[in-house]
């Protein structure tokens, strides 16, 4: 019998456009080498333009589905995406808190606060929730610079700001502070991008060239994904930071556009395209 990949669990929204959310998540476990589950957190109606609205799951149904998985399959590593609501940001905690999740197993949080086109997706209470249930159990944390604005009222304008950004959120509980650089420029090079990884102790920088395409959608989601991926197989940290720093670079490098508005980043650089448009050929 072939012994099974990793299991890793993302507890998202899904995006109907497939760039984001879930769907993004799915890609880059599977291109990264673990199996993937869900548990489904908001139905969001979105294409490549924007976000016209959600619905959100009933937190009990987000529980059970965590739960469900855990119980059968097991998890060796799990990320949270968009959670929608306080309610449901308790109710993840609390199953988590139950199975061990952000203990024995590793959690990496993507404090999606709002969407790339500026779409709110946590209200205040939520935000509330975030920083004083969630934050507290996660082993990792990734916000963008926007979100650290959200959650510790840093205004990061230049990497010292970057390193006071990642101690005050540190100071939230999360043991590993993710501060992605990606929307910084100081002026110093903006040609580099830098992710800078707190522990509590030792800064780690992560820099990489900055590149030159609109179609960034799900790019977060995908970093957090392939960090969660190399955690599930074992990774260390600062190892799984750099697994995802690579893949992320490849993925905006072949990032496609997609409708009217900002296309995804791409996991197919990872896989053998499955058609041959030149000779009509496929799998």
């Amino acid at each position: 019998m072939i012994a099974g990949p990793p299991v890793a669990l993302t507890i998202a929204g899904s995006d109907s456009g497939g760039g984001a959310g879930l769907q993004a998540d799915l890609r880059t476990f599977t291109v990264c080498g673990v199996h993937g589950c869900v548990a489904v957190t908001a139905v969001t109606v979105q294409n490549s333009v924007g976000v016209a609205g959600f619905v959100e799951v009933p937190p009990s149904t987000v529980a059970d589905q965590i739960r469900a998985v855990a119980t059968d399959i097991g998890i060796a590593a799990a990320k949270t995406g968009m959670l929608a609501s306080a309610a449901i940001i308790s109710a993840v905690v609390e199953v988590c808190d139950d199975i061990g999740i952000g203990r024995s197993v590793p959690l990496v949080v993507d404090p999606v606060a709002a969407s790339m086109h500026g779409d709110p997706l946590l209200a205040n209470d939520a935000l509330t929730a975030l920083r004083s249930e969630l934050l507290p159990r996660a082993t990792l944390v990734t916000p963008n610079l926007d979100e650290v604005r959200l959650l510790v009222g840093v205004d990061v304008g230049s990497h010292a700001e970057q390193h006071e950004a990642a101690r005050a959120l540190h100071a939230l509980g999360s043991r590993w502070v993710l501060i992605k650089g990606g929307h910084l420029s100081d002026g110093a090079d903006d040609e580099l991008c830098l992710d800078l990884l707190y522990d509590g102790t030792d800064f780690t920088e992560f820099t990489g060239p900055r590149l030159a395409t609109p179609h960034t959608h799900g790019s977060g989601d995908s970093l957090a994904a392939a960090i969660t991926s190399a955690l599930a197989r074992g990774a260390a940290m600062p190892e799984a930071v750099g697994y995802g720093k690579r893949y992320i670079k490849q993925a905006i490098a072949h990032a496609y556009p997609l409708g009217a508005g900002i296309g995804p980043v791409s996991p197919f650089w990872r896989v053998q395209p499955p058609w041959d448009s030149a000779t009509h050929q496929g799998y």
